[in-house]
């Protein structure tokens, strides 16, 4: 049975939401905002930061040093490379976000939402590829519309504006902090449809398929 799980996923197909319900339905450890407080530990720099900078902006200069440098961190959220050169704000939050996915992903049995984090476990030198799982929740648009309009309480222009915009940022980021494109079916080991099953019986089903896995 697979160890780590991650979770990608369009926004309003209830993919947070799945994660969780397969994290429980295994007890496994579940990280999706966490990682910000753990990251804000790790790096120095403050969690408001990290979630105001994280999918805001995109820069890659991190992903050209083969996201390998050393950084040092202080207070107030400085990060330098080699020779004193200091680190974009979004490859500093991108670095900080990494460290920690590695970390949680060394202790194994957990759940991952977003961040990169399939990739970042794919590239990493030092974790077992045959134990990570990764899938990717889509929905159709009426159900994507529906769950965040009643979520919160958007219009239906509303709505259908945010998840546009969401969905582009978290493309543009994943585009270039990988080398992978976001939302190919290479990249994942299960892309569904949540529309389909329903959020419960979705989650359901990758739990099984994460049970038989070898």
């Amino acid at each position: 049975m697979k160890s780590i799980i991650t979770i990608s996923r369009e926004y309003g197909s209830g993919g947070r939401l799945i994660g969780k319900l397969i994290a429980d339905a295994l007890n496994y450890k579940f990280y999706d905002k966490e990682i910000i407080d753990m990251a804000a530990q790790e790096s120095g720099l403050s969690p408001d930061f990290i979630k105001k900078t994280e999918q805001n902006l995109t820069s890659g200069f991190l992903y050209n040093l083969l996201l390998g440098t050393s950084y040092s961190g202080t207070a107030g959220g400085t990060n330098a490379v080699g020779g004193g050169q200091i680190l974009p704000l979004a490859d500093q939050v991108f670095n900080a976000e990494r460290k920690t996915i590695l970390n949680i992903a060394k202790q194994g049995n957990c759940v991952i939402v977003g961040r990169c984090a399939d990739y970042i476990l794919e590239t990493a030198e030092d974790i077992d590829k045959t134990t990570v799982f990764n899938a990717f929740i889509y929905a159709d648009i009426d159900a994507r519309l529906s769950r965040i309009e009643d979520l919160y309480k958007e219009t239906e222009s509303a709505a259908k504006k945010t998840i546009i915009q969401i969905d582009k940022r978290r493309a543009n980021h994943y585009n270039t902090f990988t080398e992978n494109t976001w939302g190919d079916r290479k990249n994942y080991d299960i892309m569904i449809n949540s529309s389909v099953l329903g959020i419960e019986d979705t989650a359901a089903l990758i739990t099984e398929m994460v049970k038989k896995s070898k």
